[in-house]
């Protein structure tokens, strides 16, 4: 019986603990516990580094998700410190979870590389940071997971063109994205992970998809098309303050994409038999044939 690979499901926790690690933990225990997600995802940055000075300065581009004056008093509020970190990552093993983040500059994912996690993600707005790449191919033995929103086919040859002359390329997984939040259903553009396999399928780890989108249903197509990594962004509360709450699943919601998936998971089977064992007793009892006579 061939079925396709299990899917592996992110809870993408990312920023929506609100900077609060009594929730971050809240939420590791839904995706591990209630849901059954495979990893709990979050974010680092370093703001400094990351943010020019005037962006930095600047005021939030939607005050109402501001969690600070400015929009560098914003990300800080929202970030965790690598001891944190730290502590996040125990907490995941401690409930039988996988633990992973993104990292959004080359410190930050010099610190959670020293976490030793079984993967770092890129996020698309940072996936052509050749620092970072070159980083995680020479220094970090995990897998590299890329996000591919917002960026060109050009653009996504010149990463992994850089991925192969590193000779990584077997531990890396690709996200087919749009980066929207959220994104309407007529800009998912799923095929895009069918494009992606054809173009990538035989060098690369696996296929992903990042949704931003509403409901599980474009995430078991994503499935079906041969993403095995379905990442979604998850929150306690999608009216609660921030950017990514109203384009991300709530806890029952996380649930019900985990158990359609591994359902589907179950059913994309060929027939062992010309009639399967479930379907003897109906066969006797109702097909007809042409003759008139029973089998």
């Amino acid at each position: 019986m061939n079925k396709p690979p299990n899917p592996r499901i992110v809870a993408e926790i990312g920023c929506n603990h609100k900077g609060d690690m009594a929730i971050a933990r809240k939420m590791i225990d839904i995706a591990a516990n209630f849901a059954g997600c495979d990893y709990a995802k979050f974010q680092k940055r370093s703001n400094r580094e990351l943010l020019t000075p005037e962006e930095y300065a600047a005021p939030h581009p939607n005050p109402i998700n501001a969690y600070g004056d400015t929009y560098g008093e914003h990300r800080e509020f929202l970030e965790f410190d690598l001891e944190q970190h730290r502590e996040l990552r125990q907490y995941c093993n401690e409930v039988g979870i996988g633990y992973a983040c993104s990292a959004w500059d080359l410190t930050s994912a010099r610190e959670i590389a020293s976490l030793k996690p079984d993967y770092i993600k890129i996020p698309s707005a940072c996936n052509l940071d050749t620092t970072i790449l070159n980083f995680l191919a020479a220094e970090y033995s995990g897998d590299i997971h890329i996000a591919l929103g917002m960026t060109t086919p050009a653009e996504v040859e010149e990463i992994m063109q850089l991925l192969q002359d590193r000779h990584v390329t077997d531990r890396v997984v690709l996200y087919a994205c749009t980066s929207g939040y959220p994104v309407p259903f007529d800009q998912l553009c799923l095929l895009e992970i069918s494009e992606i396999s054809r173009r990538y399928g035989k060098q690369i780890r696996a296929v992903g998809f990042s949704g931003h989108h509403l409901g599980i249903a474009a995430d078991i197509a994503a499935y079906t098309l041969g993403a095995s990594w379905i990442e979604r962004h998850f929150s306690l509360d999608r009216t609660w303050k921030g950017t990514d709450h109203a384009a991300s699943l709530e806890p029952d919601g996380l649930r019900k994409l985990v158990r359609d998936l591994h359902a589907v998971q179950q059913s994309l089977t060929r027939k062992e038999e010309p009639v399967l064992e479930i379907e003897i007793r109906q066969r006797s009892k109702l097909k007809r044939f042409p003759s008139g006579e029973k089998p």
